[in-house]
């Protein structure tokens, strides 16, 4: 249907010959893959305390319960991210509130506001993100020491992403990743955490499988022969099959970031003819703070412009593109809801609305990219001409 899509899912034979040599070997869940794919997460992100697991929303709720958040907490988190950040903490009893971006160059959360929007009540704090690139996590970690409050951080944009070295998801308490069938690292549906410490890390590994003290592998070797419950768990145990296509799609992903950048990097260059159209995170290398992901290319269409009507227009080229995200605060529970706290959110409120996202994956060729912005422009001259 799509000349370009907004993603390209890049699975082979290593992928195929994974998950069948793991039908073969008649062991499906929670197995010795699953515990090499940990080992190797926490290789790469330079960590001991990665827990994989069902999804990144069931990370996040993990994480929440990992650091205590509950009724009568108050969880801060921004309103551009997916819906699971929010979620996830509401699902805890504790109630949200809703924080600014940083502005148009810095779709992240703004830690000013952050700071404005702390009371007795809060729990934690959950920055996102966004599209790859790293909030300001030396503001947020301070702002956090102050208050003595827990810092959640959803990196599920942000496998490999660093902040002054050292890999997003690892700086905060708990880290949350998502490997979905859209992310840079994909096992079609699958996540993980990453705990600071050991005692966080023990939490949530108890939290991921009912709050039994041994699992099914441990008591098939022998080595238990039952189990203790000691906390009200969950099931979000990952299988074996997405453990061993994991460990193959991370063996490709820091290439495969690579590959991002050379596509972002050719998208500066062309949008930068489109004098409508606005980049955000076009100078981020130059703050030498860190790396990204490069997980989505988000631009930011003329104030103004009908954003569905450019989407149908490039629909007609066949260019997909996509929204991230609708604010939070816009959808009907959220916008109503007395557990969700939505005051001054100015720059959200001017800025969602104008957000596009084009296409990237790492095969993208320059031609495609090309294609693409030729079609942006196109599309607002055709619907926007002002």
């Amino acid at each position: 249907m799509w000349k370009i899509p907004l993603c390209d899912l890049h699975f082979g034979p290593e992928e195929a010959q994974a998950a069948a040599d793991v039908v073969a070997s008649g062991w499906l869940t929670m197995g010795e893959r699953t515990q090499a794919f940990e080992r190797a997460l926490g290789e790469a992100f330079g960590t001991t305390g990665v827990l994989a697991m069902t999804n990144c929303t069931a990370a996040l709720h993990l994480a929440y319960l990992a650091v205590g958040a509950g009724p009568g907490d108050e969880v801060i988190c921004p309103s551009l991210t997916f819906v699971a950040t929010a979620n996830a903490a509401l699902t805890t009893g504790a109630d949200v509130v809703l924080a600014d971006i940083v502005g148009p160059d810095d779709l992240t959360i703004d830690p000013a506001d952050v700071e404005r929007k702390i009371t007795k009540r809060t729990k934690a704090i959950t920055v996102v993100h966004y599209a790859g690139y790293p909030c300001d996590m030396d503001a947020i970690l301070a702002i956090a020491e102050r208050h003595g409050v827990a810092v959640i951080e959803d990196a599920a944009h942000a496998p490999l992403a660093t902040w002054k070295g050292r890999a997003l998801g690892t700086i905060g308490d708990v880290g949350c990743y998502s490997f979905f069938s859209n992310k840079n690292l994909s096992t079609g549906e699958g996540g993980a955490v990453a705990a600071r410490t050991e005692e966080l890390r023990q939490r949530c590994k108890l939290l991921r499988s009912h709050g039994m003290t041994t699992l099914t592998l441990e008591r098939h070797k022998g080595h238990a022969f039952s189990y203790d419950v000691v906390l009200a768990g969950q099931n979000y145990r990952i299988d074996e099959i997405r453990s061993a296509i994991g460990l193959v799609q991370l063996g490709r992903l820091a290439e495969g970031n690579r590959m991002r950048r050379a596509v972002v990097t050719r998208y500066r260059d062309r949008l930068g003819a489109l004098d409508r159209v606005h980049v955000p995170f076009r100078d981020f290398e130059a703050r030498g703070v860190g790396e990204s992901a490069y997980h989505i290319m988000p631009v930011l269409l003329p104030e103004g412009a009908p954003r569905e009507a450019v989407m149908a227009a490039m629909k007609a080229r066949g260019i997909q593109t996509s929204v991230h995200y609708l604010p939070i605060h816009a959808f009907s529970f959220h916008g109503t809801s007395e557990r969700v706290r939505r005051d001054n959110l100015a720059r959200t409120d001017v800025l969602a609305p104008r957000e596009l996202t084009l296409p990237l994956y790492p095969r993208m060729t320059d031609a495609q990219v090309d294609e693409v912005c030729a079609a942006l422009d196109a599309s607002l001259r055709e619907v926007f001409p002002g």
